[in-house]
């Protein structure tokens, strides 16, 4: 297996976007999407914070963190990457949009290349996404990824499976 950290941060695109390294200057746009152990950022210096125990994990070989950006516009429009560690060759898939990107195609797009990625690149063995039962949106989206559903977790979380 190729775990993190890298030489290189990858980067990795389509012809419509990019998944690229956080960096602080990126913050004023994430600010509203910025979450650390269940806990959101509410100002630049908070989202700051966050990001550094991010980059903390990334260099502890425990999570890789892109930023997707639209290379139209360059602009930030949300995160994915794989988070809590790869016991066992297992890589746990995250993502949050920005509100005004949502439904816009982006969030498969990021996550079909964080998938390629994980398998071919990282070679994890299986890659699990987990949400809330209320969270449609992300339920139809990961179906559409071909992910089964393998059973409801504490608290209303679903966990799913990536199955190819």
């Amino acid at each position: 297996m190729n775990m993190p950290p890298y030489p290189s941060f990858p980067e990795i695109y389509t012809d419509a976007l990019l998944l690229r390294e956080v960096l602080p200057f990126d913050l004023p746009a994430l600010i509203e999407i910025s979450f650390y152990d269940g806990k959101a950022a509410t100002d630049y210096e908070t989202a700051l914070v966050m990001l550094q125990k991010i980059n903390a994990d990334y260099e502890a070989g425990n999570s890789i963190h892109w930023g997707i950006v639209d290379l139209k516009t360059r602009e930030m429009v949300g995160t994915c990457g794989y988070y809590r560690g790869f016991a066992q060759g297992r890589g746990e898939l995250g993502c949050v949009m920005r509100p005004e990107f949502r439904g816009q195609g982006y969030m498969r797009a990021a996550l079909e290349l964080a998938i390629h990625f994980g398998l071919h690149q990282m070679g994890l063995e299986k890659i699990i996404a987990i949400t809330t039962l209320d969270n449609l949106p992300a339920i139809r989206l990961l179906t559409r990824l071909k992910f089964a559903q393998t059973g409801v977790l504490e608290d209303n979380y679903i966990e799913y499976v990536y199955v190819e």
